[in-house]
């Protein structure tokens, strides 16, 4: 019997695996997709400072940057708010890191963690596909299309809430889409990102090799609208979103929608089971914390089980450990995420003033915005 069975080895529990590994724990994963593939395509993901260093640990970031086109700097930030005063810049050089964050290919990420994983001899079980996971007080049982798996602990990281007894999954459908894609800009990039917040919702452009990869926040029928447009009216309904700002040129590709909502865990616990990840929170994507804050999930749990004597693993004092010790920041990105979707994307005249108060605040107080980009890299 492993000490731990993780179900799903994306990026979240491919690291949590392989932290565990190294760590001298007794560790399989189960994934549903064919060794090799992704289940949902390319796509870029947000990783923050502090989730290169999680990486790094791991040894997977040498690799991930070596893969052409991987992975681009971010180095500025630029926030602002449509029709408002008020803005702020997060800078690198202000916060003492080499850059913000970076914009990471999925697959790339991926194929490091899968190589690493290889490398490492964890046992991943591809094609394998979990149902539902039943505890004793003794063992987590693993149910899925082949035998049964019992370990001390099973580990949720598959981001679709795998049927855990005992686990409530709270949500809240935001009744809004994103648009997302990629559009080239005259001039280049030069590491700079913005976040821009309008009556429909916030505007991310995250530098993606030579171009922009963008997240746009729509209702429903709006998002339709413009995915119904030609690449240059779509260019240019996205640069007047901008105003002044930034200008955006066509060449726009890759445009697609998915819904957006927050749904979490509560508790992400129960007997001899924990939920990470996307199975523990899945956030809005403004402000990019859904990934990092998942990613600190697969840390945190890997460093306590490795911490743990092999017969307290699964425990209720080992699980109790863990959502004493995540519970801060889990809490913080979720509340942070909401609230800036409903501060932001109101029209209330009255909210207008406090929101450019804020933003002014933040970029005339070096200290308190300093305090606040450390809190977007390392997490609470």
């Amino acid at each position: 019997m492993p000490d731990i069975c993780i179900v799903g080895a994306g990026p979240v529990g491919s690291a949590h695996a392989l932290a565990l590994a190294r760590g001298g724990v007794d560790v399989v994963a189960l994934d549903a997709r064919t060794r090799g593939a992704t289940l949902r395509g390319d796509r870029t993901l947000a990783l923050s400072h502090g989730s290169r260093l999680v990486l790094e640990r791991l040894r997977v970031w040498s690799d991930l940057v070596s893969a052409p086109g991987a992975v681009t700097p971010i180095e500025r930030i630029d926030v602002s708010q449509a029709r408002g005063f008020g803005s702020t810049a997060l800078s690198a050089s202000d916060a003492g890191v080499p850059a913000l964050g970076y914009v990471v290919s999925y697959v790339a990420l991926q194929a490091a963690l899968d190589a690493a994983l290889e490398r490492q001899g964890v046992d991943v079980r591809y094609g394998t596909q979990a149902d539902r996971i039943d505890a004793t007080a003794e063992r987590a049982r693993v149910q899925g299309g082949g035998e049964p798996i019992d370990a001390a602990l099973a580990v949720v990281a598959d981001g679709t809430g795998t049927a855990v007894p005992g686990i409530e999954r709270i949500r809240h459908d935001y009744g809004q889409v994103a648009v997302i894609g990629r559009v080239a800009v005259d001039g280049g990039h030069g590491g700079l990102a913005y976040e821009r917040f309008t009556p429909d919702g916030p505007i991310a452009l995250l530098p993606d090799g030579d171009h922009y990869a963008f997240v746009w926040t729509l209702a429903p029928a709006r998002a339709q609208a413009m995915l119904a447009l030609s690449d240059q009216d779509f260019a240019d309904a996205l640069g007047a979103s901008f105003g002044r700002r930034r200008r955006v040129a066509g060449r726009v590709s890759g445009r697609r929608s998915f819904p957006l909502v927050l749904e979490f865990a509560r508790p992400p616990v129960a007997a001899r089971t924990v939920a990470i990840g996307n199975a523990s929170q899945t956030l809005h994507p403004v402000a990019g914390q859904g990934f990092n804050v998942g990613l600190r999930d697969a840390h945190e749990l890997s460093r306590i089980a490795v911490d743990t004597p092999a017969d307290g693993l699964g425990s209720g004092a080992m699980l109790a450990r863990y959502v004493a010790a995540r519970r801060a920041d889990r809490w913080a990105g979720i509340a942070f995420t909401h609230g800036l979707v409903h501060v932001f994307a109101s029209d209330l005249p009255a909210l207008g003033w406090p929101r450019g108060a804020g933003l002014a605040l933040l970029d005339a107080v070096p200290p308190l915005r300093r305090a606040f980009t450390r809190a977007m890299l390392f997490g609470v």
